[in-house]
């Protein structure tokens, strides 16, 4: 797979990609990383990225010519994602499909953003990883590479460990125990220590429609449930809703 970051700050990335598991996938071959610097392809002495706002304002704005130049001059790619705070949130579905489409270019905008020329012209999507401003978008071109890195196959240690993760079932993850079966008084559920597989499957499903339903219930509308799911699920929302409505939260 052949990734693409367009950024003015290419050790931003470039340390972030030589570590844990990102690093030991490239290492293996299993994607190659081009970093492009819209500085590059500046014309005056001072290599200016950015100029004032028409129209007034506070901040900068990415000038166009550079930012295009920089993207034209990475051979096509199968999708042109812009990091942005208004671009729509990045979900596991994106990163499973930009797993399956064999290039991806992220872009990073900095300062108060990207001539709007630009998107229009030369992006394909914008992404959001979060309801928050950041000062560009090299953590969200991360944030991306690391969730689409990860998905590949020789990435991970156990290729089950992808399809387990929260979010790929559309539910959050149920919780993990490790040795010893009893630390500092607290013991690991029983039934992990059974061996009885069918078993640990069932309380592992249950937990993650447990967290999912105490955290982030919208998910569920979108989970097929069995009749003994949706009732036991049914419960739990209903337990949720008496507690928010009583004065002290729920608590005792």
């Amino acid at each position: 797979m052949r990734l693409v970051v367009v950024t003015l700050f290419p050790g931003l990335v470039e340390g972030y990609l030589s570590q844990g598991i990102v690093g030991r996938a490239a290492a293996r071959g299993l994607f190659t990383t081009t970093l492009v610097d819209p500085r590059a392809f500046t014309e005056d002495r001072h290599r200016t990225v950015d100029d004032v706002p028409f129209g007034g304002g506070a901040g900068m704005v990415m000038k166009p010519e550079p930012l295009a130049r920089a993207i034209d001059s990475v051979e096509p790619v199968a999708t042109r994602v812009l990091l942005s705070p208004t671009g729509r949130p990045f979900r596991q579905a994106d990163a499973e499909r930009f797993a399956r489409l064999g290039s991806v270019m992220c872009v990073c905008g900095r300062y108060e953003g990207i001539d709007r020329r630009v998107i229009d012209s030369h992006i394909d999507e914008e992404l959001s990883i979060g309801d928050f401003v950041l000062s560009g978008g090299e953590l969200g071109a991360l944030v991306i590479i690391d969730a689409v890195v990860r998905l590949l196959p020789g990435a991970l240690g156990n290729e089950q460990s992808a399809v387990h993760e929260t979010f790929t079932s559309g539910l959050l993850e149920h919780a993990h125990y490790t040795r010893p079966a009893e630390w500092r008084g607290v013991s690991v559920p029983d039934v992990l220590l059974s061996g009885h597989h069918a078993e640990i499957e069932r309380w592992r499903r249950r937990e993650s429609l447990r967290l999912t339903a105490e955290r982030r219930p919208e998910l569920l509308n979108q989970v097929n449930l069995s009749g003994e799911e949706r009732r036991f699920v049914d419960a739990l929302l209903s337990v949720r809703s008496t507690n928010d409505e009583r004065p002290d939260g729920g608590r005792e």
